[in-house]
């Protein structure tokens, strides 16, 4: 059984893989299309980060691949459809960086409020600049999120416990933590918000969804951060309000073009500017997270190769089996029709196999069922459900 694991994962991820059986193959960076379809043959997992991408392309050149693990929040990196048609699991850690990314917004959040970036700068530059222009605390200020998830929530309670008021806008219908209060629109949050911060997901509905319009709608000398998506924020807008003074300082973690590997050149057009502070897509990126995030992904690519769990699968039924115990098991991926189920336990019972346990779960066009029974099924038997019309694929444990 092979794994390769691609863009300086965790090596927690790696144990974990080789603890289970797993030959694990580590490159340190991102590998461009072709180099991962010829490194892909024979390998049943793959660990990725965002700067890898897997196409259709890569899907179909890689028949041996069961399951994709992506060691960060995003999944937009990989082709899901083609996945899911392929029956290729995808996994990530939507939950494991939050606290990461909170810190680094919270500390953000003060940086910009007392002017840091600009005071640090003028020290290493020689210049003894000692004053309290433009230098604010953050209690009593207001903090607009747009984007109330995980990493939303838990930033409107950090906020609320260093003293700032905390208003939130988010299309789906998310309860308000502690005293945040919930916006009827985005203009209503933008026209009372001091601080805004960005934490929507990479759905292609959000491209552009920060703009022109927004950046004039906030108020006078706000500041501004995305940790989100590079591609919801126009940055060239951005630009122009930090210059003209509307906006009084930015920070910005993730952009719409980043380079792949350490050491090529960053190009932004908010290079150079006063008060901006400008990262490299670090938000999730302390040990903590890195570690947890390595654990968290690489435990579900095992279970859903070794036992067929497929519990927080971003693109397959979602079905959570009891651990494996003595007895044997199925697991069968098929398209979502009638009659399905029905026809698998006539194979069960001409068998004369006793059904000691069965899991089901629909998701859009597939269905999956795991079942336990006391006796594995012959491998003729397996061979004629692989060989039926609705099957994407057949498992044994």
């Amino acid at each position: 059984m092979k794994a390769l694991v691609l863009e300086n994962i965790h090596p927690t991820a790696v144990e974990v893989l080789r603890s289970r059986g797993y030959e694990v193959d580590v490159h340190s960076g991102a590998l461009p299309e072709s180099e991962l379809i010829e490194s892909l043959h024979g390998v049943q997992l793959l660990g990725i980060r965002s700067n890898t991408t897997v196409s259709k392309r890569v899907l179909e050149a890689a028949p041996d691949l069961e399951a994709i693990g992506c060691f960060c929040i995003g999944t937009n990196q990989v082709d899901l459809v083609a996945a899911a048609e392929r029956g290729v699991g995808v996994f990530n850690a939507p939950h494991s960086n939050t606290r990461s990314v909170v810190e680094l917004v919270i500390g953000e959040i003060i940086a910009l409020a007392r002017r840091l970036p600009e005071k640090t700068q003028r020290m290493h530059d020689g210049v003894w600049d000692k004053s309290a222009r433009g230098s604010h605390e953050v209690r009593g200020r207001t903090l607009g999120i747009v984007g109330y998830g995980n990493i939303g929530t838990q930033l409107s309670n950090v906020a609320e416990a260093i003293g700032m008021r905390v208003v939130f806008y988010d299309k789906a219908d998310r309860p308000a933590h502690g005293n945040a209060r919930r916006m009827a629109s985005l203009a209503e949050l933008l026209e009372i918000a001091d601080v805004v911060s960005l934490h929507v997901d990479g759905r292609p509905g959000n491209a552009g969804l920060f703009g022109p319009d927004e950046f004039a709608a906030m108020k006078p000398r706000a500041l501004f951060i995305n940790a989100s998506r590079g591609m919801v924020v126009d940055y060239d807008s951005l630009r122009s309000h930090v210059v003209s003074g509307h906006i009084a300082g930015a920070a910005v973690d993730v952009f719409p073009v980043e380079p792949k590997a350490q050491g090529e050149e960053f190009e932004s057009v908010l290079r150079g500017l006063d008060n901006v502070i400008l990262t490299p897509h670090v938000g999730g990126s302390t040990q903590e997270a890195q570690e947890e995030i390595g654990w968290f992904v690489a435990e579900k690519l095992a279970g859903f190769a070794l036992q067929g769990s497929t519990a927080l699968s971003v693109n397959l039924p979602q079905v959570l089996p009891p651990s494996l115990t003595p007895g044997h098991r199925l697991g069968f991926l098929h398209h979502n029709v009638p009659g399905v189920l029905a026809n698998l336990n006539v194979v069960f019972a001409e068998a004369g196999d006793n059904v000691i346990g069965q899991h089901l779960s629909t998701r859009d066009h597939l269905g999956y069922v795991i079942t336990d029974a006391s006796e594995p099924l012959s491998a003729e038997a397996i061979e004629d459900l692989r060989r039926s019309e609705h099957c994407v694929w057949v498992r044994a444990w």
